[in-house]
């Protein structure tokens, strides 16, 4: 009895082992497919605090919260089982839906640029409303599943030679860990101006004059993370477009920008890895903002074809207006 007790215990120790190992080998896996999507994880700690300026301090939390729950249901409802089912059965069709996706973040990076050249003056005046929350956490849902289906496509093509539930597990760890990581960046981000003022209230000369410098460059920061997560949008989704042109067989644009960032990287010595990716995202942001500006210019004569000028409309009552005014003087 005792005899097979020790074996049974030994087995179960082999088993153990064998787990653990599993385990490691998933975790290992897991690092370094999460470390190839790193770019599109940081350009998604860009975008999002850009949804939450302009909020009430104490709506910061709970909106980021909402697009954290959201960011959760797209890669585990949606996300997930397409892109494993599709990479099992139908492998061909990830690249056109990643580009429709890539689409997407053109258009509302190119919408976003043109908002701001040619509306300035026209919305200035609403800049102190308070922004509609639904309509804030919706945009970024919406543009989390873009970005969040780029991050678990690069990871799954590190690992597509796993068995499928390797491919799950890894994946898995891999959404999880990336929401934690971009979520808990974007609370840290929105909150430092509330930190900055904590440290402001404090006896000590010097981190009371640190708070006070927090509180003061944190709109800066904002605004400046604003702009780069507006590139990013632009960048991610022209780079999307590129790739993927030239997995379906449309090399030139690729190949072209490939090409600039070859020749910036073999001309500039020993900074030539910085500067050959520079060149690389801007030529990709620059065809994101051409393509995104192309399907702004369609979407705007599709939908407002037929619509009555607003503008004729108001300026028509407004001088109808104007003429009662001099008649009733006049009378």
């Amino acid at each position: 009895m005792s005899g097979g007790l020790a074996a049974l215990l030994d087995d179960v120790a082999v088993l153990a082992r064998a787990a653990a190992a599993s385990i490691d080998d998933v975790g290992s896996a897991a690092a370094k497919a999460g470390s190839k999507a790193a770019g599109v994880v940081i350009d998604d700690a860009a975008v999002t605090p850009q949804y939450v300026r302009g909020l009430a301090a104490e709506r910061e939390l709970p909106i980021v919260k909402r697009i954290a729950l959201g960011s959760l249901r797209n890669k585990f409802l949606i996300i997930l089982p397409v892109i494993l089912l599709f990479s099992q059965f139908l492998p061909w069709l990830l690249t056109p839906l990643l580009m429709l996706g890539g689409a997407y973040l053109c258009y509302e990076g190119a919408e976003k640029v043109w908002a701001k050249l040619a509306h300035r003056d026209a919305h200035g005046a609403g800049e102190d409303r308070q922004p509609d929350e639904k309509t804030l956490v919706s945009g970024a849902i919406r543009t989390d599943l873009i970005l969040s289906a780029e991050i678990i496509l690069i990871s799954l093509n590190e690992v597509a030679d796993e068995a499928f539930a390797s491919r799950l597990a890894i994946l898995v760890i891999v959404a999880l860990a990336m929401t934690v990581l971009v979520y808990g960046a974007v609370g840290l981000i929105v909150k430092m101006d509330d930190a900055g003022l904590r440290l402001a209230e404090l006896p000590g000369q010097r981190l009371a004059g640190f708070g006070r410098g927090l509180v003061r460059a944190m709109p800066r920061v904002l605004a400046v993370l604003t702009v780069v997560g507006t590139a990013a949008m632009l960048w991610v989704g022209g780079h999307i477009l590129l790739v993927g042109a030239d997995e379906l067989g449309l090399h030139q644009p690729y190949a072209f920008v490939h090409h600039l960032e070859e020749a910036a990287h073999d001309g500039t010595g020993a900074l030539g890895g910085p500067v050959g990716w520079l060149v690389n995202t801007a030529a990709s942001a620059v065809v994101g903002l051409l393509l995104g500006a192309a399907i702004v210019a369609v979407m705007s004569a599709a939908f407002h074809r037929g619509t009555p000028d607003r503008t004729g409309e108001s300026a028509e009552r407004v001088n109808e207006t104007d003429e009662t005014d001099e008649t009733d003087v006049r009378q």
